[in-house]
């Protein structure tokens, strides 16, 4: 502000007086060189206001690494030390500009040739540049500042058998919360006693509230709309959703994506460049003959337009404020290159378990072999898979209610099944449950697989999926469970064909259950009956026909995860897939994935066009600054003070087309 002032009282003195003939007091009749003085003065106190672009433009030079500064630095410099040469000039006599000093009045044709409002108005619009665009810059971290603000400063907690209120940062692990309508959720936590209605918007992007009770998990920051609950905290500070969203946010600011390297590359021989450039120009003004004050002219507007500082903004404020709608709408992009990638997606792979369907499969039928009893098969199916987290082992056991043995040496396989060993008296007798290939790798003939295969074989034309079981080497039958669609699976698939996107489902599911889902939803290509590794490997494959995305939710889902160009976890998901993942999605909707990949396309045509126009803006200023369009165009230049507002302006320009990301409509 002070340099803005001070400016001001220079123009009245150097451009007020002389071209509008503004009254200027005991000056009217006092030398030349007096208001030179004063206009020296007044440039130099601004300078000093503004010291930090010389030192650092200067320090740059010295070290062999020129910057925006210098370029800066550099044209206020020479148009500071021209104008005292030729103030040094006028007080002299040198230049012929008066006779007497003292006796004449106000030389005006001297003080043309005084550039001292240049140097001042360089650094002081530039200046005011980069405060609008601090502004701006500041607004796209608006998003991560409302989540940040999210969580409560104090919370109600149970100790010693009271309620008291504590500092959010006092609340232990394992402690009591009780939380009312109305109120935020201060950690991440386990619901013990009573239900709500809970508002996850803040989380996960959706608007309607969802139905808690005793049993069920709850997060920091989201809202109780109606009930009254008891929880028992099972995060807190740093490791709670919010926290860990947060971190993930400003993260992604902090990172470079790879389109920005190559915009700081271009950045460090452009400057190195532009100072080539400008001693060019005066050099070939001044063998045009066009005296020294014009060729200096010239070469320090050059100095001044070029806008090195747009080309590095370009993309770190794109970045900033896509990472910031992402986090509003529950994506979370762990860097800046996972939010560059996402948007350059050709093909999505997307698992079936959890991710297409809901991932809560029911029992729908039991099929018992020939001299097997129905009663045996549910004993032992409950038994050997009350031990497993698999989702279709949990359907199993719940839709059973008990079991009477007792098993020793359990095993889980994974993409195979579950084994254990059970006592017939003193004999050691072996059990397992899964798919088919497991059957066989367990001893039992495969000749009694594919008959017991093609006696079922109405399940996997229905997309059900059959779990075998066996007792030593005996197929006792087939408990088939269905795991239904998402309701939205298929209109998020869709999407992602309309935006060119080929779509692959994954899954270690028999072939005819696979198609048979992806029939119902209409993705493109289905690879079935894969293992982790295999999943990993088929990501290898796809990625060498295009970008490949990997979306998933369980363990078995890492390995792809990780290969993948793209990682997506749901986040309904385990800590590994999200571990493992680029990007988390709060939800557990594909229309999110949808989501990421729109935001990450318009973040990367926000970058473009912001790359474009700084390219353009040098392309078409810089000739102009250097005044090779004055015979084109009728004498066409561009004074250092234009020059120092138009690259200011370009800045200012860039951070605010950055900004209209956050008028994108993700759905």
């Amino acid at each position: 502000m002070s340099s803005v002032v001070l400016l001001l009282i220079l123009m009245y003195f150097s451009m007020g007086h002389m071209m509008w003939g503004w009254p200027v007091g005991p000056l009217e009749n006092a030398p030349a060189y007096y208001l030179g003085i004063i206009e020296a003065v007044l440039a130099a106190v601004i300078m000093w206001i503004n010291r930090a672009f010389f030192i650092n433009g200067f320090r740059g030079m010295l070290h062999g690494a020129p910057n925006m500064d210098t370029l800066v630095a550099m044209g206020s410099g020479v148009s500071y030390l021209w104008s005292l040469y030729v103030l040094a000039g006028i007080m002299t006599g040198s230049n012929g500009a008066v006779s007497n000093l003292m006796a004449d009045p106000v030389n005006m044709e001297s003080l043309h040739q005084l550039y001292f409002e240049s140097a001042a108005m360089i650094v002081t619009l530039i200046t005011v540049g980069k405060m609008l665009e601090a502004r701006s810059k500041g607004r796209t971290t608006d998003a991560l500042k409302a989540l940040i603000s999210l969580v409560p400063e104090t919370a109600q907690v149970e100790r010693d058998g009271e309620e008291l209120t504590v500092g959010i940062d006092y609340i232990r692990e394992g402690e009591i919360v009780v939380v009312r309508p109305g109120e935020r959720i201060p950690v991440d936590a386990v619901i013990i006693e009573g239900s709500a209605a809970v508002d996850e918007s803040a989380l996960t992007g959706e608007s309607m509230p969802v139905d808690k009770e005793a049993g069920d998990s709850i997060s920091a920051a989201t809202i109780n709309k109606s009930g009254f609950i008891r929880a028992k905290a099972t995060r807190v500070g740093e490791d709670t959703t919010l926290a860990q969203i947060i971190e993930l946010v400003s993260d992604a600011a902090a990172t470079k994506a790879p389109i920005a390297r190559t915009a700081d590359r271009i950045a460090g021989i452009f400057v190195p460049a532009v100072l080539a450039i400008a001693a060019a120009v005066f050099v070939i003004w001044m063998l045009l003959g066009h005296g020294t004050a014009y060729a200096l002219e010239r070469a320090i507007a050059v100095l001044v337009i070029s806008c090195p500082c747009a080309l590095g903004l370009a993309t770190p404020v794109a970045i900033m404020v896509g990472s910031g709608v992402g986090a509003r709408n529950g994506i979370l992009f762990k860097s800046a290159a996972a939010l560059e990638e996402t948007g350059r997606i050709e093909i999505m792979a997307l698992d079936k378990t959890g991710t297409i369907t809901g991932g809560d499969p029911k029992v729908t039928d039991v099929f018992t072999c020939k001299g097997a009893s129905r009663d045996e098969l549910l004993d032992i199916a409950a038994a050997v898979e009350s031990r497993s987290e698999h989702p279709l082992a949990k359907a199993i056991s719940a839709h059973i209610s008990a079991t009477t043995l007792r098993i020793s040496d359990f095993e889980e396989v994974p993409g195979g099944g579950v084994k254990a060993v059970t006592w017939d008296g003193s004999k050691a007798v072996k059990l397992a449950g899964g798919n088919a290939d497991f059957m066989m790798k367990n001893g039992v003939p495969e000749d009694d697989v594919i008959r017991l295969m093609k006696e079922t074989a109405e399940y996997a034309h229905a997309g059900k999926t059959s779990v075998y079981f066996e007792k030593g080497g005996r197929l006792l039958g087939v408990i088939a469970l269905a795991d239904s669609v998402r309701s939205d699976s298929r209109e998020a698939i869709a999407k992602l064909k309309e935006m060119g996107i080929r779509t692959v489902m994954l899954t270690g599911d028999r072939q005819k259950t696979a198609e048979a889902i992806a029939a119902e939803v209409g993705v493109d290509e289905v690879v079935a009956e894969v293992l982790p590794d295999g999943k990993e490997e088929v990501i290898r494959k796809l990625m060498e026909q295009g970008k490949t995305a990997m979306v998933g939710d369980g363990i078995n889902d890492a390995p792809a995860l990780t290969r993948a160009n793209v990682g997506i976890a749901i986040g309904a998901g385990t800590d590994v897939a999200i571990d493992a993942a680029d990007v988390v999605l709060s939800g557990s909707s594909i229309n999110d994935a949808v989501k990421a990949v729109r935001l990450g396309r318009k973040t990367l045509r926000n970058i473009h066009e912001n790359l474009f126009w700084a390219f353009i803006y040098n392309v078409l200023l810089i000739p102009l600054a250097a005044g090779a369009y004055t015979a084109l165009f009728g004498g066409w230049t561009l004074s250092p003070m234009i020059a120092a507002a138009a690259m200011s302006l370009s800045s200012f320009c860039v951070c605010t087309n950055a900004l209209r990301l956050n008028l994108v409509k993700l759905d």
